[in-house]
């Protein structure tokens, strides 16, 4: 009786042993087979834009800006077009650039201070850059730094981020 307790002690602890190795392939293939799961890429996800983008150009009441073909290593991460709280149009594009910071291309009709507020909370002037021959205000905020210019004369567009201003000004030359 002694030997078949022991044989049956024996047979389970080789099944837990199976058991783990086989929730071990399952976890070590999962973990190579989920998009970002392996550190390339920080786990961002991409979307799309283009629609969004060519459906924001014919609404928007001012003249709607977005990257054609965004640069070598950008990520575009989310996107909306519709009213805020302060604008009957703000259009929104954010991005992960290749160095893994954030940027976002901000466009709003509301007023020219609400709409770099709203984005760029503390902002305080930090001289000017020119960007394919177009003069941006370049603006620092608590957390984020901005290129601001207006958007014909019913809009402002705002690219913030945590990106450097010479990322930001990659991001402007891209947009049409």
């Amino acid at each position: 009786m002694a030997g078949n307790s022991s044989k049956r002690g024996r047979q389970t602890v080789r099944d837990m042993v199976l058991s783990m190795a086989a929730v071990g392939v399952v976890v070590v293939v999962a973990y190579f087979s989920i998009p970002g799961a392996d550190g390339k890429g920080n786990g961002v996800h991409s979307v799309p834009y283009q629609v969004e983008l060519a459906s924001a150009k014919r609404a928007a009441p001012y003249p709607l800006l977005g990257p054609q073909q965004l640069p070598d290593g950008w990520k575009a991460t989310s996107v909306s077009y519709g009213p805020s709280e302060k604008s009957r149009a703000a259009w929104h594009l954010g991005l992960n650039t290749a160095s893994g910071q954030y940027a976002a291309v901000e466009q709003a009709d509301g007023s020219s201070e609400d709409v770099v507020e709203r984005n760029v909370p503390g902002a305080e002037p930090d001289g000017t850059a020119t960007v394919a021959g177009q003069e941006w205000q370049r603006v620092q905020g608590d957390r984020y730094r901005a290129l601001v210019r207006p958007a014909g004369g019913t809009g402002t567009t705002v690219l913030a981020g945590t990106a450097s201003y010479e990322e930001l000004a990659q991001l402007a030359e891209t947009l049409e």
